[in-house]
């Protein structure tokens, strides 16, 4: 699907329902480059028949996940899709499939693995596996909330959003200092998130938890940022960070594939 990134079959496999995995691709072919379809256009991506392609189209704007326009009879995504949007962050379903991924990873760097998730003007750690060393902190990981600009986690997440976006959510906000090395000026931040987007990777020392270092790379969906997958752990443990990188990024390819269904080829 031209833009979408999903290696989809477009063939249904024997013993599948093949409306239902139609309905689903026409789904799947929605992205930020594809924010609606039109009857002849979803007939031409997948070959077939225009009759075909309406009634799937009809039935997915029945059930909501889809919605019409009256005046140009194109399709764009419903409000059925944002309510099971939602249930998946909050079910736990994104908990239980990464965590396999952040246990294998802990057991290579011997440090805590975290995937974390946007949440406004923070990104929310949603998955968490402790170093042998013990926890980072006295709670537990998985629900903290780390800001915008302090520290490696949130840091690799943001320096990749559109900088319009990262500006809006800038302007006119205060920057908490957490530790004396906390970047509060918004100049410094930008400079950082530069430097971030340059090296594809973020690394801070007691940024936001005082001795505490953290590497952190973007994950990315459909070639869109999604969140950001960390190592954390004491500082002077993380003296040869560069070492982590190539282990760390291979888990956030792993983290990638699993949540687009990309296969590797």
């Amino acid at each position: 699907m031209p833009g979408s990134g999903f290696a989809a079959d477009r063939d249904t496999p024997r013993g599948l329902l093949q409306t239902a995995d139609r309905a689903l691709l026409v789904l799947l072919g929605f992205d930020r480059h594809r924010t609606d379809w039109g009857v002849t256009e979803v007939a031409e991506e997948f070959g077939w028949d225009k009759s075909v392609a309406q009634r799937v189209l009809a039935t997915l704007a029945h059930r909501g996940f889809l919605v019409a326009d009256p005046d140009t009879r194109r399709y764009r995504i419903g409000p059925a899709a944002l309510h099971l949007g939602r249930t998946w962050e909050r079910s736990g379903s994104l908990r239980m499939l990464v965590l396999p991924i952040l246990a294998d990873l802990s057991r290579q760097t011997g440090d805590t693995a975290l995937l974390s998730v946007p949440d406004g003007f923070h990104i929310r750690c949603v998955a968490a596996v402790d170093g042998p060393e013990g926890p980072l902190r006295y709670y537990p990981l998985v629900g903290e909330l780390y800001p915008a600009h302090a520290g490696a986690t949130a840091q690799a997440y943001f320096a990749f959003v559109p900088e319009e976006l990262r500006r809006r959510l800038f302007r006119d906000r205060p920057t908490a200092r957490f530790t004396g090395r906390t970047l509060t000026d918004p100049d410094a931040l930008e400079r950082r998130f530069h430097r971030v987007r340059e090296l594809g990777y973020a690394f801070t020392i007691g940024e936001y938890d005082a001795h505490v270092a953290a590497l952190a790379v973007p994950v990315r969906l459909h070639g869109e940022p999604y969140g950001s997958l960390s190592l954390g752990g004491p500082e002077a443990r993380f003296e040869a960070h560069a070492d982590r990188l190539p282990r760390l990024r291979r888990a956030a390819e792993q983290v990638e594939r699993l949540l687009t269904g990309a296969r590797r080829h």
